[in-house]
C-alpha cells in the first residue's frame, strides 16, 4: 500500500466514523429549553465537538491499523473478493 493510499484509506475511515458518531448524545436547543434567536429549535445546545473529534481520531485510528494490517498481510486479496463475487 503506498502511503497516499494509506492517506486516502485514513481519511474515507475518519469522515464515516464522524459521521456515524455525529448523532449521539445531541441535545437540542428546544430539548434544553435555550433557543437562541434565529436559530431553529432543532439545533444542536452544545454539539460537544472537540470531544467527538477525538473519540473518533482513536476510533478511525484503531480501525485503521487493522484494514492496513489485513491489507498489507494480505490475508484477503483482490483476486480472493473477485473470485466471491464473479457471475457465471
Amino acid at each position: 500500500m503506498s502511503i497516499m493510499s494509506a492517506i486516502a484509506l485514513y481519511g474515507i475511515i475518519w469522515f464515516m466514523t464522524m459521521f456515524l458518531v455525529l448523532p449521539f448524545r445531541g441535545k437540542s436547543q428546544g430539548e434544553a429549553g435555550e433557543v437562541v434567536p434565529g436559530t431553529p429549535s432543532s439545533a444542536p445546545s452544545d454539539a460537544q465537538m472537540w470531544r467527538k473529534i477525538k473519540l473518533v481520531t482513536a476510533i478511525a485510528t484503531v480501525t485503521f491499523i487493522i484494514a492496513a494490517g489485513i491489507i498489507i498481510s494480505e490475508v484477503i486479496t483482490f483476486d480472493m473478493i473477485e473470485r466471491l463475487t464473479r457471475r457465471t
